[in-house]
């Protein structure tokens, strides 16, 4: 079972198993929604339970998303097709150990001009 909480703890959540690759998303939005790259996982959403939920609050970032974070200390812990029945995890937001890697890095034509993308994973421009 992987635990998951935001900074402050008002959120708190555990979650069977999740896919064991990140994907980093390098779009604008998901670089303003996180302060840099956005870094998540996947897992049904069915599959998560929350122990606390007291800060969880969403966000329509789009009129096809949603994001989930804490009211009170402001961390980005979900993103959430309205289509789909799966939910994107922040992978920050893990207790270790989880036994992640990175799968793939998506909207690299998008990224900051700050940084380099290294490593092995797949770069698309796109999703």
């Amino acid at each position: 079972m992987l635990k998951g909480r935001c900074d402050c703890g008002k959120v708190r959540f555990e979650v069977p198993k999740v896919r064991n690759t990140v994907t980093v998303c390098h779009c604008g939005q998901c670089r303003r929604a996180s302060g840099h790259a956005w870094a998540s996982t996947h897992a049904p959403y069915d599959s998560l339970s929350f122990t606390a939920d007291d800060g969880l609050t969403w966000y329509e970032s789009s009129d096809f998303a949603k994001r989930g974070f804490c009211k009170f200390c402001g961390c980005s812990l979900f993103y959430r097709m309205n289509t789909e029945d799966g939910i994107g995890i922040a992978a920050g937001c893990l207790e270790s150990p989880t036994g992640l890697k990175i799968g793939k890095h998506i909207f690299v034509k998008d990224k900051g001009d700050y940084y380099d993308i290294t490593g092995d994973a797949p770069q698309l421009q796109k999703l």
